[in-house]
């Protein structure tokens, strides 16, 4: 849980409509910015765009929609700490290196959703949370309970079925070979992800030693910067800026549709960040981790109604098990936190009580 003066009192004053309001506001910011940009994906390559580059690029180019709430949300004063902080040639060169690494990972992601379909993209994708379940245990000493380790096996199960499914549906004149590529890039794309939200954690707690909403803004405006300008170099050195002029113009859909399409989608990203951004600060990190990846369920069934992606047996009973894997994943969160709730409420009526 974030705890940070000045906006802990604003979320202490909300009556309890207006704090349901606000997550619901945010919950909604993540499953419609992330479907809408999954599906602007898909449509992207349907449509005749094939910049990998490009692709990668727009997942992280509009960041500065997020100095919007930086400056509109009030900072709190810094807690005093008794230890010395952080340099800030070390926050510069995490923030450098989380950047790289999450221009990789979107690079990933791209190959995926160019040889999947939009469905199979993100059921797939929804492993990210079972990944992030082993990666929490090891690096920011989460507990493995069998809940926990219930979400990881289904969602295991989930990704296998898509994988052995021999009626595979990918986009049309898409290889064998060139599925299992997508599906391996995807899967390795939300292993490097959890890894990633892991490692965010890992840096709050032992080097910045905070967590606070601006703290976070922060880290996700400059690894986004640093992503962007990798994402701008490989585009460059690959050459396939050259062939973005013969896209737009042989784009099906028409050439202000290409230029809206990738600005969209640029803009989805963003809306997504926002309220993952929103959701740490009103709820915690690991809730707004949990529904970002709970969206994705949210995806095959749009990807259904927009491009007609087949739904056979095989990947509806992936989706449920997936659909299962978060229910026992949430259900752990919502244990956790009745507790950690109860243990402040006995620590708060202590207190009180030696006082009288």
């Amino acid at each position: 849980m974030i705890k940070s003066g000045a906006l802990t009192n604003l979320i202490g004053k909300l009556s309890r409509w207006q704090w349901w309001f606000l997550v619901a506001l945010n919950i909604f910011f993540i499953v419609v910015g992330q479907a809408a940009a999954v599906l602007l994906g898909r449509f992207y390559y349907d449509q005749g765009g094939n910049s990998k580059w490009m692709a990668t690029l727009v997942q992280t180019i509009a960041f500065p929609i997020l100095l919007i709430p930086f400056f509109l949300i009030p900072s709190s004063p810094e807690p005093s700490t008794s230890s010395s902080p952080a340099s800030l040639k070390i926050i510069a060169s995490i923030y450098f290196s989380l950047g790289v690494l999450i221009a990789g990972d979107n690079m990933m992601y791209s190959i995926g959703l160019l040889y999947l379909s939009a469905s199979t993209y993100s059921l797939i994708c929804a492993t990210q949370l079972a990944f992030n379940a082993v990666f929490s245990y090891f690096l920011n000493a989460q507990k493995f309970t069998a809940l926990i380790f219930n979400s990881v096996i289904v969602l295991s199960f989930s990704a296998a079925l898509i994988a052995v499914n021999d009626d595979s549906d990918g986009p049309s004149g898409v290889s064998k070979g060139h599925y299992i590529i997508g599906f391996l890039c995807t899967l390795a794309a939300s292993a490097l992800y959890s890894l990633l939200l892991s490692l965010m954690q890992l840096t709050f707690q032992k080097v910045l030693k905070r967590e606070t909403f601006s703290v976070v803004l922060e880290m996700q405006i400059y690894t986004a910067l640093v992503a962007t300008c990798v994402s701008t170099v490989g585009l460059f050195a690959s050459g396939e800026w050259k062939s973005l002029h013969g896209e737009m113009v042989g784009f099906s859909a028409g050439r202000v549709s290409y230029v809206m399409t990738l600005v969209w989608t640029a803009v989805a990203w963003q809306i997504c960040s926002v309220g993952v951004v929103g959701l740490i600060f009103v709820v915690s990190s690991l809730f707004s981790n949990v529904i970002s990846t709970l969206s994705l369920a949210v995806t095959p069934i749009a990807s259904v109604i927009v491009f007609h992606d087949k739904m056979n047996g095989v990947k509806i009973i992936a989706m449920l098990l997936a659909l299962w894997g978060f229910a026992s994943y949430i259900y752990q969160n919502y244990l956790d936190d009745s507790k950690a709730r109860r243990t402040e409420n006995n620590v708060s009526e202590s207190h009180n009580d030696s006082s009288c």
